[in-house]
């Protein structure tokens, strides 16, 4: 049976820490950010962690155990 490989794609969006937990940027923060007030603004500058909901697609794609972000 052949490796199980882990989805290059999701590799590049994503940052597993140590502990198995998914970091991530916030979309819509690329362009179009002159009508956005600046609170949303701050908030899209910071990582997300994803959430229990989201963790078997992602450890699907990544063929590894996760940890839900708290």
């Amino acid at each position: 049976m052949s490796k199980l490989k882990s989805h290059k794609g999701l590799l590049k969006r994503i940052r597993v820490t140590a502990k198995g937990k998914v970091k991530f940027h916030k979309s819509n923060s690329g362009h179009l950010r002159s009508h956005k007030s600046g609170s949303t603004l701050m908030e899209l500058r910071t990582k997300s962690v994803a959430k229990k909901g989201d963790l078997p697609r992602l450890e699907k794609m990544l063929n590894r155990k996760l940890q839900p972000g708290g």
